[in-house]
């Protein structure tokens, strides 16, 4: 099923959790959460990582902006990857940094966390 985005082109399935663009730092975060069988957690990282590629390339071309994706994937039995606490780490560590921010999208994110965690 394709959806209509704010992008030059339809792009199938873009259906992120969270987008953080700061248009001062020229960045763009991509955050997409999901909960995976706890032996697909690596395979559904690089998943939503592959999942995205074009439309990081799009969102990269049309606001000219550094994109990253942040794949912030649990086990069912709360198994996560050892690149879980750096992608986090990023998402805070953007919020620590940044003098003027949006709270509205670091919220959102720890009330997903929340309920995945609990």
């Amino acid at each position: 099923m394709e959806s209509m985005s704010k992008t030059d082109k339809t792009t199938p399935n873009y259906k992120l959790d969270i987008i953080i663009h700061n248009n001062e730092k020229g960045t763009c975060m991509l955050t997409d959460v999901a909960i995976s069988g706890d032996r697909n957690v690596i395979e559904k990282e690089f998943e939503k990582i592959l999942k995205y590629k074009d439309l990081t390339i799009e969102i990269q071309c049309m606001w000219i902006v550094k994109k990253k994706v942040i794949p912030v994937i649990m086990g069912t039995t709360g198994t996560i990857s050892k690149l879980f606490r750096h992608y986090l780490s990023n998402i805070l560590w953007e919020s620590m940094k940044s003098r003027q921010y949006q709270k509205q999208p670091y919220w959102a994110l720890l009330h997903i966390l929340r309920q995945v965690l609990t």
